[in-house]
């Protein structure tokens, strides 16, 4: 059984140079790396048991149906969802963002109606709305936070009309690592009737995710930031608001019966599963998830965590550095910029040093915008990093500045 001491073996890319240098990865909240064992899986899904799921009588179908649907109920258990048919596989956390947006929108939106967003969202959980709200002329409203990045909840409450009908948040900021407090808006928005949406894309790898305890009515994430594998995701949804809820497309699998004439949709959660689904893409989410829970989630927070107020501390004593997102509630990500120097040009040396951070707006410009900034240098953590990396990166970004010092 893997520990967090050993895990890092599992992880080949990890022993890989850069530009003549050690590799150290710290760019976690675009996509984690993946350990053999999903890499396996994949591998020996496509060797073994290839056969398109649900629709063959025949051996390989069947046990390939067999591990698909296994895979679902994996997902169930991670999340503690009540029901395996409240989990939706998806391409990744934007699809199904987008899925809930368009029929959503369709069931119970109209002219005038509201969704409440937040200023740090993702532009994933900002497009889709807006796309909605000139198809159907829906309005967006926008949670503001404070300097230290926490979402003002009494600017949240008092955002709430007779007209609000669903809330939609991060549950961690991909920019400023703030955790938000999600089940205190999911029972503000509640205390009103209104459902919620939970952007978990950058929480499900970091902190345990009970949607029964948060009783989200919806909650979406990405396998391949959960060292799974890329094109598949996950949207759980409330069984009540899935049957409540029409299609998002149309195709294959997700009917009952079709004509020319009238067509019928399939039980949940098939009726939002259209087309031949990535059944080796779910055995392998599957085998991230189950190698997370391995390793326990608890303990991954606390190693992620002790690197967090390590790194910070390190970077605390460069001349000029400014952080983004100070909030008490704080996931491992530290956003940061030094000095003058662009984000890009700090990136680019960073990268020459073997050092992969990620810089720019992070797909949330509006949350730039609110900070006065293009971008910032981002460092995210995982599991697999250790303090003599987080020391060779202080280390690197103290030279960078020098090498601007006139």
């Amino acid at each position: 059984m893997p520990t967090i001491q050993s895990a890092r073996e599992d992880f080949p890319i990890l022993s890989r140079t850069i530009h003549d240098k050690p590799l150290i990865y710290f760019d976690n909240a675009a996509t984690t790396q993946k350990p053999r064992a999903v890499v396996e899986k994949i591998v020996n899904g496509y060797y073994d048991v290839n056969a398109n799921v649900h629709r063959g009588v025949h051996f390989l179908s069947q046990l390939a149906t067999e591990a698909h649907e296994n895979a679902r109920k994996t997902v169930q258990g991670f999340l503690n969802a009540r029901r395996s048919h409240e989990i939706v596989l998806t391409r990744g956390t934007t699809e199904a963002i987008n899925l809930v947006a368009s029929s959503f929108a369709d069931a119970c939106m109209s002219a005038g109606d509201e969704v409440i967003v937040s200023v740090m969202e993702h532009h994933s959980n900002i497009v889709p709305w807006q796309l909605q709200a000139a198809r159907k002329g829906i309005t967006l409203k926008v949670i503001p936070m404070n300097d230290r990045g926490e979402l003002d909840m009494e600017a949240y409450r008092e955002l709430f009309s007779e007209r609000t009908r669903l809330v939609s948040v991060t549950h961690v900021s991909n920019v400023l690592g703030t955790v938000n407090p999600v089940k205190e808006i999911i029972g503000e928005a509640h205390r009103r009737d209104v459902p919620v949406l939970i952007d978990g894309a950058q929480a499900v790898p970091h902190i345990r995710v009970d949607v029964q305890d948060l009783d989200a009515d919806f909650y979406a994430f990405s396998a391949h930031k959960i060292y799974g594998p890329t094109g598949i995701g996950v949207l759980y949804g409330k069984e009540e608001w899935l049957d409540r809820i029409p299609p998002y497309q149309g195709g294959g699998e997700m009917i009952a019966t079709v004509s020319f004439e009238q067509t019928t949709f399939n039980e949940l959660p098939y009726k939002f599963e259209a087309g031949t689904p990535d059944y080796i893409g779910s055995t392998a989410l599957a085998e991230a998830l189950n190698y997370v829970s391995r390793l326990g989630i608890e303990a991954i927070a606390a190693h992620e965590h002790e690197l967090l107020q390590y790194a910070v501390k390190g970077l605390q004593s460069i001349e000029g550095i400014r952080f983004f997102g100070q909030s008490e509630k704080k996931s491992s990500v530290v956003s940061f910029l030094v000095g003058d120097i662009h984000h890009y040009d700090m990136g680019m040396l960073l990268d020459r040093l073997g050092i992969a951070v990620r810089t720019g707006h992070h797909c949330a410009q509006p949350l730039m915008q609110r900070l006065g900034i293009e971008g910032t240098v981002r460092a995210s953590f995982a599991f697999y990093n250790t303090k003599a990396e987080v020391e060779t990166f202080v280390e690197s970004v103290e030279r960078v500045l020098k090498m601007f010092d006139k």
